[in-house]
């Protein structure tokens, strides 16, 4: 890369480090709303719609999933307790464990039932084990606080399964993060979301499968939950690796099941094709230097704290722009190690990244000799910019 300097004003000095950026292409999705994100660098790669809430349908249940976690984690339920089916849990249709009031169910089983089967009624049983007067309403309006708790602002839960309900909603940007939150929360439980059949006390043959479509593709898919109503239209809350990579993803509002798994399969590839990770600045690197006022020396190295690394679209040719901002000349002494400026890098399309620079070594405050110098240049400078004529 090459460092250009800027014209300076009011003693503000700004240098670029310019590279040629390629244009971004996102992708252009079918979903009326999606959210995607690399989860390892924290970089958004898609938002479309993101922060619309939506039905969510049978994606919430994700959030039921979260909150039996805890209750696990905590020591309030055991994987081998078995609960109570409620005539209320009995009565729901659609996807279903297809459970009676006979039943008394495992947790472990109802886990699977739900994340393998989306139980409507393995839901709400878990729900009504855990809310605090015993009813899914109750839980649901555990769901809503504890979802605010997590950052999820634009999520309202009027039941435990993503039944349509008025006001039962979330965003897509709420979808990845409760996902990403359950990835690195619950390690322990997250294997469940890969496994594609679950067949319980032989009822149901037909219904044994797991409806995430991105599951055996061999993509790297490893979770984690369909939806779909007629409100909704079809969705999918998504993960995948590659590598070191993950990627995290919510898309809703598609209009079959076909298109859903297209769709889905398509951002995978394209999250994990179209970029890259880049090391762009190495700690210690001198990036640039800055110029020093009545010091020893004229200038100063200025080197990176950290090494950065980042997200890239793989067809830009040299990544990124990026400039170093500081106010200056920098006035000696100078310390090693001082912070003096600031590289902004800021990709196309994608979030900018500061990093600080620091001095590289130190610079005394020059002699009085030295100093004289500066002030007589700085002055003959002036005269000859004034008079236009050479000195």
């Amino acid at each position: 890369m090459t460092i250009l300097p800027r014209s300076l004003a009011a003693g503000a000095a700004i240098l670029a480090l310019v590279a040629s950026t390629a244009p971004l292409s996102a992708f252009d999705t079918r979903a009326e709303a999606a959210f995607v994100l690399d989860q390892t660098t924290g970089t958004v790669l898609l938002a479309k719609n993101a922060d619309t809430a939506l039905p969510p349908a049978s994606m919430s249940k994700l959030m039921t999933l979260y909150i039996t976690f805890e209750a696990i984690r905590d020591g309030r339920l055991r994987m081998e307790e078995r609960l109570p089916v409620s005539a209320h849990a009995m009565s729901f249709g659609g996807s279903t464990m297809f459970l009676n009031t006979q039943d008394r169910v495992t947790v472990e089983d109802l886990l699977r039932g739900i994340i393998v089967l989306s139980g409507n009624d393995a839901c709400v049983v878990l729900a009504e084990a855990l809310s605090p007067d015993g009813t899914e309403a109750g839980f649901a309006r555990l769901m809503t606080q504890r979802a605010q708790q997590l950052g999820m602002t634009n999520s309202v839960f009027k039941n435990a399964s993503g039944w349509p309900a008025d006001g039962h909603v979330m965003s897509m940007r709420d979808l990845t993060l409760l996902a990403t939150k359950i990835i690195e929360d619950f390690p322990e439980f997250y294997p469940m979301f890969a496994e594609r059949r679950f067949a319980f006390d032989g009822r149901a043959p037909s219904n044994v499968n797991n409806r995430n479509p991105l599951l055996g593709l061999g993509i790297g898919a490893d979770g984690l939950k369909t939806g779909h109503t007629q409100e909704a239209g079809y969705g999918l809350v998504g993960s995948a690796t590659n590598g070191d990579r993950r990627v995290v993803f919510s898309v809703t509002g598609l209009e079959t099941e076909r298109v859903r798994a297209e769709e889905s399969e398509a951002i995978v590839n394209w999250a994990f094709r179209q970029f890259a990770e880049q090391t762009i600045v190495t700690e210690g690197d001198t990036v640039t230097q800055a110029e020093v006022w009545m010091g020893a020396a004229d200038r100063v190295d200025l080197v990176a704290t950290r090494d950065v690394t980042l997200l890239l679209p793989t067809m830009t040719p040299e990544g990124l722009k990026a400039e170093v901002v500081y106010t200056g000349p920098i006035e000696a002494p100078v310390s090693e190690g001082q912070q003096l400026a600031e590289l902004i890098i800021q990709p196309e399309g994608l979030p900018e990244t500061r990093v600080p620079l620091v001095a590289a070594h130190k610079v005394d405050a020059g002699g009085f000799m030295h100093r004289m110098l500066t002030v007589s240049g700085v002055l003959l400078k002036r005269l000859r910019d004034g008079s236009g004529e050479a000195m």
